[in-house]
């Protein structure tokens, strides 16, 4: 089924939260293990702007849909940082605009080369790098998915549980974007499914692993995907991956966790 990305732009809104009763989060607080997933999800989120900046130096710009949908995609995102603040805000965390430039600051020269880098990259390669691009952001946003969907379900907390719902029902919309986007542009270019299979074999790693310290990747990993149950949902997205053409058999999720010594 074709994504509608006019129905996309004039119905993408913000995340709704202030009609949960947030209250309950100090009667009934949630754990340190997840605030601190918590905590890595909302910096995740409010660092989308810089990912969208990345792309707008590459082929992808040129493209009016893609464009389109970036735009809300990035809005949208913003306000899950927002709403997921707000949690750790009643936790007594306070995730504010200090917080973020100091995350963003400690990247130091790579933040600086980043887009750089991707232009230069991508624009090598031209109109093929938009199908990379597409099954890239379907991979993390299918991950993004499986996330919230497991948290809720590992700590069973009904306000939590809601607003994670809501999220996640707006990060399906986006994987619909993007799969349908990827599964197009690779079914027309067998050179775009060879740069698509090996830049995602070689380069791609968990969301928020390049922003966030390799300790709180791994606490994250842990604490969502561990077990049977987690295995199980990374073993998911890989078979969402590679249901696209030329991306059959790969497995980035479950190497993920396997290389950073998660137990099944």
């Amino acid at each position: 089924m074709a994504f509608d990305i006019r129905d996309y732009t004039r119905t993408s809104q913000a995340v709704q939260w202030q009609d949960l009763p947030l209250d309950d989060f100090r009667t009934n607080p949630l754990p340190p293990d997840t605030l601190r997933s918590l905590r890595y999800m909302c910096d995740v989120e409010y660092h989308t702007v810089c990912y969208l900046r990345d792309m707008l130096v590459t082929p992808s710009h040129k493209d009016p849909q893609v464009t389109a949908f970036m735009t809300m995609w990035n809005m949208e995102e913003f306000w899950h940082g927002e709403a997921l603040a707000e949690v750790l805000n009643l936790h007594g965390m306070q995730i504010d605009y200090d917080h973020l430039k100091a995350t963003r600051l400690r990247m130091g020269w790579r933040d600086k080369l980043d887009p750089i880098k991707q232009s230069v990259l991508a624009n090598v390669i031209g109109q093929d790098f938009v199908a990379v691009h597409m099954i890239w952001g379907a991979a993390n946003e299918w991950s993004a998915i499986t996330a919230y969907n497991r948290l809720a379900e590992l700590e069973q907390h009904p306000v939590l549980a809601e607003l994670l719902k809501r999220i996640a029902k707006q990060e399906a919309r986006h994987v619909a974007f993007y799969a349908t986007q990827a599964r197009d542009r690779l079914a027309r270019s067998r050179k775009a499914q060879k740069i698509a299979r090996f830049a995602l074999r070689k380069y791609w790693g968990p969301v928020g692993s390049g922003v966030m310290a390799e300790s709180e990747v791994r606490h994250v990993l842990r604490h969502l995907m561990s077990g049977p149950d987690g295995r199980r949902a990374a073993r998911s997205i890989d078979e969402h991956i590679g249901r696209m053409p030329g991306l059959a058999g790969l497995r980035i999720v479950e190497d993920a966790l396997e290389a950073r010594g998660i137990p099944a």
